[in-house]
């Protein structure tokens, strides 16, 4: 297993000599999809809090006033613009994955690998140390290299995710549906040093299915799956956004498969709140008792299907809880039309004292904090599931795509902190009793199991997420390995 304990003990006077007074100049270069960027984000964010270091944020030029919102208002971070080349089929304007449609989202990685010389420039131009780069950047190691600087890929996802996929490294053939639900093999099933015991994860046949999709080649490009291959094998380092009391058996799992150095930020809490809830939300909240309200969102690039959206409302209403459901959809489409054509007939008048469906962005962590909350129904997106343990608000977990889908079972069978919508094997589908047992078990039934050993779970997570001591040594212990590899990059290969 590849590690840095010793690195800092036999570097660190040599730092301290020659690297205690440099500036360490750190780009970062997520995939254009908001789901991405964030992580991206909160990792500036974090590291440009400590003296010394300095960020350069490459983003498409229609993000960059979004993602300068997200950053802390006393950030050095410079957003520097990219000009997406022209493709064919790929709108005029279309930057990122929120503004496109399902159908020519995978041009974008087309725009990004067309980018290289352009990319490459200003890096040349910008001379950082390192470039924190993502998933779809696979050419990005080699040809960095050539101007003497280092690359750190930066794993969006839980390193459970990052163990199914490199378990199939070494294959010539993509492995087969049935093969694929079944666990990784040498992937360790006893007792772990995380805070719950590590057990077996399996997938579900529509789950294999879904995960199928990362072996796909659109327009003549890569697959995820080779993107991914590249992007291990090339860079100097790998960063997994994890820490070793939630995924420890997980990551020393993927540190033997790729053979790289595994380097780790923690789960990049973010910082509390600023500023209020709007007044519209915070009123209709307040008419309800503390912990009632169950709120639901999938974010904002994942689509329900038709009958989905039909059953995740009726299984709301079925609760009799109040509700704030909030349903997206793609960018070609007239939100407003599709809610009255998706919805129930006679849904909304049926609801209308406790029930509120809302389509677009809202302040979802202003929402969670609210004290009446106290159900969150997501899709089981790492960000998303820590925002709902911070915020002491009950999970239930529908996932629907990717990570998304082995998160989920981490969190409710080895974590015990939530629970997943039970949905068919075979095409995922679920019902409104599916809806209404899982709200059920969490909101309705909460002095008896599971619901108790949930709550008391969720209680140590969110303990230890808040828990700043522990987050900060993981960033500080991240500096300092990078601070070493800088100092001397040959240690990542005797590591």
């Amino acid at each position: 297993m590849s590690t840095f304990n010793s690195i800092n003990k036999t570097y660190a006077g040599k730092m301290s000599l020659n690297k205690k007074d440099k500036e360490l100049h750190l780009a970062m270069l997520p995939f254009f999809a908001f789901g991405h960027i964030s992580p991206f984000v909160q990792l500036s964010n974090k590291l440009s809090s400590y003296p010394g270091i300095k960020i350069s944020f490459l983003a498409a030029s229609a993000s960059v006033s979004r993602i300068q919102t997200m950053l802390n208002p006393t950030t050095t971070t410079k957003v520097i613009p990219l000009t997406l080349p022209h493709v064919d089929g790929l709108p005029e304007g279309v930057e990122n994955t929120s503004d496109t449609s399902p159908a020519t989202v995978e041009l974008l990685k087309v725009a990004l690998d067309f980018m290289r010389p352009q990319i490459k420039t200003l890096l040349a131009n910008l001379k950082p140390n390192f470039v924190f780069f993502d998933f779809a950047q696979w050419w990005l190691p080699e040809m960095v290299s050539e101007l003497g600087i280092k690359t750190i890929f930066f794993s969006v996802f839980m390193a459970n995710s990052s163990s199914f996929v490199t378990s199939w490294f070494t294959r010539d053939t993509p492995p087969t549906i049935e093969e694929m639900k079944k666990p990784p093999p040498g992937l360790p099933g006893s007792e772990s040093k995380s805070l719950q015991p590590l057990g077996t994860i399996t997938l579900k046949t529509f789950e294999s299915q879904d995960f199928m999709y990362i072996f796909k080649s659109f327009h003549g490009t890569l697959s995820v799956f080779d993107r991914l291959m590249k992007c291990f094998k090339g860079c100097n380092a790998i960063l997994i956004k994890s820490c070793r009391e939630m995924e420890g058996p997980y990551i020393d799992y993927v540190s033997k498969q790729v053979k790289k150095p595994v380097l780790l930020i923690g789960p990049v809490v973010p910082d509390p709140n600023s500023g209020e809830l709007d007044e519209t939300w915070a009123n209709w909240l307040s008419q309800f008792p503390a912990k009632s309200v169950i709120y639901c969102s999938f974010g904002s690039e994942t689509f329900l299907s038709d009958d989905e959206i039909r059953e995740l409302a009726l299984g709301l209403e079925l609760t009799g809880l109040p509700f704030f459901l909030v349903l997206n959809f793609p960018a070609d489409l007239d939100s407003s039309s599709e809610l009255k054509r998706t919805l129930p007939h006679g849904f909304l008048e049926r609801v209308k004292d406790k029930g509120i469906v809302h389509s677009g962005w809202v302040q979802q962590r202003h929402i969670l904090a609210h004290e009446s909350v106290g159900c969150y129904v997501c899709h089981a997106g790492f960000s998303s599931v820590i925002e709902g343990l911070v915020n002491d608000c009950q999970l239930v977990m529908l996932p629907l795509k990717g990570d998304q889908l082995m998160n989920c079972k981490v969190i409710a069978s080895e974590w015990k902190a939530g629970v997943e919508v039970n949905r068919r094997d075979e095409d995922g589908y679920f019902g409104k009793d599916d809806v209404f047992e899982a709200v059920k078990s969490v909101m309705m039934e909460t002095e008896k199991e599971p619901a108790k050993s949930i709550r008391e779970n969720q209680k140590k997570w969110k303990e230890f997420l808040q828990n700043d001591e522990i987050h900060n040594k993981y960033i500080a212990d991240f500096l300092e390995n990078l601070k070493a590899i800088d100092v001397n990059p040959d240690l990542m290969k005797r590591s």
